[in-house]
């Protein structure tokens, strides 16, 4: 392979709802370019993208695919994605090293809930966009009902470039009103037969071409003048004022193909190479020290790892984005993320499971390496004297948590190494060890999405593992002010322990006044504030601790043993052993041993006492509250609301957008388990959520009293 300059390079993000046809797309276009001599399909599971043992035992793509294409001496770095929702990040990864988007629609569907998702991250990226309306050839495609749709979802930014002189089966040619003419396949598709426009037609294509001039002229003042002063631009004008467009997301180009049948696939990879933004006409990257770093070729070398697999047979292979300067097979670099030197002895070009070695890459190019020794996904390499980080791929949050752990309990260590680089090959799946519940958190986009991360463990790591329900991490708190004293007295030859704590609590909110007194039954007790100490709790909420002892009943050095004792019961709660909050504690007498009083016995008297007190204070616990979002079509709202009211949740509003029905919701956490999975069964697919924390509430009291009763039982148990 030849080495591209930097402004020969086009790097593309393929994207599309699960089912739009993007591996077949990839297929068809690495045929188009003699990279493969035959096209395999998904169904038989022998293409270039869809290699990986997983992806073949189920039968759709689950990791993002990298492949270059050759075409008209212009070199264009495809990175096919997931359509799954579930597969999410490989989108977020794709559209951070590459210039553009390349979503694919469905002749069939139109636009759904994944191509709004979709268009929305390309939005938040500021990424410019090309729809490519696929399978023109299906029994229910419609390429004016998909074109409304993109209109109706998009606004008049989508500019048509292209239309079929028949949709379905019949699918076999179409005008381009950009060239102006008629393009024709045989049954066989790849190269077409080129002509001018039938008379029939040439008017609709005149009113389209006109379109599409006007909205070319708009991206620049110059093509604007030429176009009011001589009605036309030449095609190349047109083709600088439609890319000057797609940077500033002006305008949303429209073309159609049948990717199975390599209709229209070598046409639109000549728009690509023509129209796309090169490296050069994006807005530079910038630095985590905030330094914008274009693509220069004779720059310092800086590299950048956006992807980490292992790979059959090979072993963990590194993907790489040359920022800056040229990268030459054999550099030494150092890692500015972890520190170490690495030397990459080999580099690569990439077409799927296709490595091709190369000398040399430049500033922008996309290539791969293999055996490093310790560089991650999202570290950065640069030659020495170069100090360039990069940190500018941000994933969505996850929506589906399992706790998980291997059948084994020896195998412990293990799994922990395993889920560590795994999290390193994909980043939405996100580990946690929680302290709290006492389990260790796998965090994904979805059921499917950990259903993939254990087939991975049980057969290529050969290890049993076990999810199981995430157990929901509750506050406890109180409602009303309780009195309680606790002694705590042992004796067993020599010195003994004495330690006894008086103490009122009450539930603490911001700004609410100092103590003062408090009457239970018919005694009052007057308090006179000594100390007083803040504790903001990792958890949320505030335990406030006041000392008001007199007289010398409590010695001062004890008094932090007894705080120790509340923080201790604040973080194992009397009534579900949840993590407690927003309590405020008066201490206000005590009793001392001159010999068995010491810290451990002010420690005990304080957690009991304040268990006590607790339990009287009409305890009530709390859950956490998300708001969550569902995009749904129309067809499926009434189910999904009533789903969603099944779980306890709150409605909050409800609207249209862009032809997708969006409704908002209030629901606690312990509903949500498994809601992904519930989603996709009621909608077919076709709907998607996302969700975050909202707040604490305190739960309904059957509810109370059914965690009340699981957690008696597991304390009687052990």
């Amino acid at each position: 392979m030849k080495i591209y300059k930097t402004n020969e390079i086009k790097n593309i993000a393929l994207l599309g709802s699960k089912g739009a046809g993007k591996t077949t797309l990839a297929e068809s276009m690495i045929y188009e370019c003699g990279v493969i001599k035959r096209r395999g399909t998904v169904d038989a599971g022998n293409t270039v993208s869809d290699y990986f043992p997983v992806e073949k035992e189920y039968g759709y793509s689950v990791f993002s695919t990298v492949f270059n294409a050759e075409f008209n001496n212009k070199k264009l770095n495809i990175i096919d994605c997931p359509g799954a929702d579930d597969f999410v990040g490989n989108a977020y990864t794709a559209l951070g090293v590459c210039d553009m988007g390349l979503i694919l629609v469905d002749a069939q569907y139109g636009v759904e809930v994944g191509t709004q998702n979709i268009f929305r991250t390309t939005s938040a990226l500021k990424k410019p966009i090309i729809f490519a309306v696929n399978q023109m050839d299906a029994e229910k495609a419609d390429f004016e009902n998909v074109l409304e749709q993109l209109r109706d979802s998009f606004g008049p930014r989508v500019v048509q470039i292209q239309y079929p002189l028949e949709s379905g089966p019949g699918f076999h040619s179409m005008i381009d009103v950009l060239l102006m003419k008629k393009y024709e396949w045989g049954p066989e598709g790849g190269v077409p037969t080129i002509s001018d426009i039938p008379a029939d037609q040439l008017d609709k294509a005149r009113e389209l071409n006109q379109i599409l001039v006007e909205a070319a002229a708009e991206n620049d003042e110059t093509l604007m003048e030429k176009f009011f002063e001589q009605g036309s631009l030449t095609e190349d004008e047109m083709r600088e004022g439609i890319r000057k467009g797609l940077v500033d997301r002006s305008i949303y180009p429209v073309v159609l193909l049948s990717a199975a049948k390599d209709m229209a696939v070598r046409r639109l990879m000549e728009f690509l190479g023509n129209v796309c933004p090169f490296v050069s006409d994006m807005p530079a990257p910038v630095t985590t020290s905030g330094v914008e770093v274009k693509p220069d070729a004779d720059g310092p070398v800086s590299v950048f790892f956006f992807k980490t697999s292992v790979e059959p047979h090979i072993g963990e292979v590194s993907y790489f984005k040359v920022m800056s300067g040229t990268l030459k097979a054999g550099a030494d670099l150092e890692n500015a993320t972890r520190g170490g030197k690495e030397r990459l002895a080999q580099i690569f070009t990439v077409c799927g499971q296709i490595r091709n070695p190369i000398d040399s890459l430049v500033a922008g190019d996309i290539g791969a390496t293999v055996k490093l020794k310790d560089v991650r996904t999202g570290n950065t390499l640069d030659e020495k004297g170069c100090e360039y980080q990069f940190d500018f791929i941000k994933y969505p949050a996850p929506k589906y948590v399992r706790a998980i752990r291997p059948v084994t309990e020896s195998d412990g260590e293990k799994l922990s190494a395993i889920l560590t680089r795994m999290h390193e090959e994909d980043p939405t799946w996100v580990i946690e060890q929680s302290k709290e519940l006492k389990q260790t958190l796998v965090k994904g986009q979805g059921e499917f999405h950990l259903r993939t991360l254990k087939w991975r463990i049980e057969n290529n790591e050969k290890l049993p593992i076990m999810f199981e329900e995430m157990r929901i991490p509750y506050r406890e708190t109180i409602t009303k002010a309780a009195r309680a004293d606790y002694r705590h007295k042992k004796q067993s030859g020599g010195s003994g322990q004495f330690g006894e704590v008086h103490l009122i609590i009450e539930p603490y909110t911001e700004g609410m006044p100092e103590p003062d007194s408090y009457k239970f039954g018919n005694q009052e007790f007057k308090l006179k504030v000594r100390d007083k100490q803040e504790i903001p709790l990792e958890w949320g909420g505030k335990l406030v601790v006041y000392d008001c002892t007199v007289g010398g009943s409590i010695d001062a050095r004890f008094i932090p043993a007894i705080v120790k004792g509340l923080m201790d019961r604040m973080e194992q709660g009397p009534l579900t052993g949840s993590y407690a909050r927003d309590v405020r504690v008066m201490i206000y007498d005590g009793k001392m041993h001159p010999v068995d009083s010491n810290e451990i016995s002010f420690r005990l008297a304080g957690r009991n006492a304040f268990s006590e007190a607790f339990r009287q204070a009409n305890p009530k616990i709390l859950e956490p509250i998300y708001d969550v979002e569902v995009l749904t079509p129309g067809d499926t709202m009434g189910d999904v609301m009533s789903d969603l009211q099944g779980r306890r949740a709150i409605i909050m509003g409800m609207e249209s957008e862009n032809g997708i029905e969006k409704l908002n919701a209030k629901v606690p956490l312990k509903e949500m388990s498994s809601y992904s999975t519930s989603l996709s069964s009621i909608t077919g697919g076709r709907s998607s959520f996302s969700m975050k924390f909202a707040s604490y509430e305190l739960v309904p009291g059957d509810v109370q009293e059914k965690l009340l009763k699981e957690y008696a039982e597991t304390q009687t148990e052990e």
